[in-house]
């Protein structure tokens, strides 16, 4: 009997990304944050210049299209755990800011090697370029909705 493998489509790549975020988020628990306090953390980590708490509103809205005031919420979080710092019109991740995140990456590290372990480059090639145009007419939808 032949299977054929499933046509890549809003359901398989909603499926995908919910299964990813969940092993994610169980780690984060583990941690004590959640997925998003997590990526605006990262964000702050990962930046080439200072950030402002309102830089950090806009990239982290751009990336989870969630509302403006729920993300400042969470970033608000953020310095109340100390995670995060201001210092003047900016915000810079602390010490423990950086080593919790680097503690969820060595942690997640394994279990992404064994989730994307052994996809041959060409199928992830392949599935980057369907994702990227995905992102790309989503987006563009998303904008001419607002």
């Amino acid at each position: 009997m032949t299977t054929t493998a499933p046509v890549a489509d809003a359901r398989a790549l909603g499926l995908a990304h919910y299964a990813a975020r969940g092993v994610l988020e169980h780690v984060l628990a583990r941690h004590g944050i959640t997925f998003q306090q997590q990526i605006i953390l990262r964000a702050a980590i990962t930046a080439d210049a200072p950030q402002t708490p309102g830089d950090l509103v806009t990239q982290v809205r751009g990336s989870l299209k969630a509302d403006a005031a729920d993300i400042r919420a969470t970033l608000d979080e953020l310095l109340t755990k100390q995670l995060l710092v201001e210092d003047g019109a900016h915000v810079h991740p602390t010490d423990a800011g950086r080593e919790l995140t680097a503690a969820v990456g060595a942690e997640t590290a394994p279990i992404s090697a064994r989730i994307w372990g052994g996809i041959p480059a060409e199928d992830l090639a392949a599935a980057g370029r369907v994702l990227a145009l995905v992102t790309e007419r989503a987006n563009a939808e998303l904008a001419a909705l607002a």
